[in-house]
């Protein structure tokens, strides 16, 4: 898969958006290909885990965050989930499923229901390795501050704000990688 192809389809122009997308999910794929070699008992598809990382965050043009130049209709929640069609539709199912799976460290229906989230009513949980860590990388790097690598500690905190069941996943995903 031609991973800088689809990028270059639904970000054509060099902006502001695009340098910070590509900044990022280089630096979330980097931390999760490190992972895969301080881990190769766990057999992880590298070249996957590389795509979807890169791919992970290709729906946040969909959405209305301006802080970090994104000018759409949706709420910042939904990237993940528009990022899933998109792939959907450009044929790559098992990179879509990293899309929707990566936001927090994962969302299940319970959190779905209990916060009113604006997503389908489904689990949203990463469940395989590759889709668990990137997933786990993409939780020590912010687009909102992308000179920043966060600390195990911050990236905990970071994710227990939306609660207990994500923390739990979290850690799982720490024991497993870290």
């Amino acid at each position: 898969m031609d991973y800088q192809r689809i990028l270059d389809k639904y970000y054509p122009e060099d902006n502001n958006l695009r340098r910070l997308l590509l900044r990022h999910s280089r630096d979330v794929a980097d931390m999760a290909l490190e992972i895969c070699n301080r881990h190769p008992e766990l057999k992880m598809d590298r070249q996957f885990v590389e795509e979807g990382a890169m791919l992970h965050d290709i729906g946040i043009f969909e959405t209305d965050a301006p802080s970090i130049y994104c000018h759409g209709k949706d709420p910042y929640i939904l990237h993940g989930y528009d990022g899933a069609e998109l792939l959907r539709a450009e044929g790559f199912p098992r990179h879509a499923r990293v899309c929707e799976r990566h936001t927090g460290a994962g969302i299940g229906l319970k959190e779905i229901e209990e916060q009113n989230l604006p997503l389908p009513h489904h689990d949203f949980l990463p469940e395989t390795l590759e889709e668990k860590v990137i997933c786990y990388a993409d939780k020590f790097y912010s687009k909102s501050h992308p000179d920043r690598v966060k600390t195990l500690k911050e990236a905990e905190h970071s994710v227990a704000k939306h609660g207990e069941d994500g923390l739990a996943r979290f850690l799982e995903m720490e024991r497993m990688f870290g």
